[in-house]
């Protein structure tokens, strides 16, 4: 395996994973807080740094059919979401490209 090369973000209000404290995304880059995931509430970011995705898969979830990726912490492998990669109904599109990632896996800091 190769070095892991970690991004920090800039910003008072930092979202970490929980288990090793890599930024992951920040207060700018969410989009809502009323998405659900596989342990409970979840949350919709734009944009998000320091995660690996899995194999695209399609799945059937609440709002319809998306073809998804897993994504999991790039320097602990923890479990974080997943990347909406498309979404077949029209009115779910706004989420193509964005990431979820469950509250259950985060921490928050910087958080002043």
């Amino acid at each position: 395996m190769g070095k892991i090369i970690i991004e920090y973000l800039e910003g008072k209000k930092i979202y970490a994973c929980k288990r090793c404290n890599v930024h992951l995304s920040n207060q700018d880059y969410l989009t809502s807080k009323q998405f659900t995931g596989k342990s409970g509430t979840a949350f919709l970011f734009e944009k998000g740094v320091n995660y690996q995705t899995g194999k695209p898969e399609e799945k059937m979830l609440r709002t319809g059919l998306h073809t998804t990726q897993e994504i999991k912490c790039i320097k602990c492998s923890n479990y974080l979401g997943w990347k909406y990669l498309h979404a077949y109904e029209q009115s779910e599109k706004y989420k193509e490209g964005k990431i979820i990632l469950e509250t259950l896996f985060l921490t928050k800091i910087k958080w002043y």
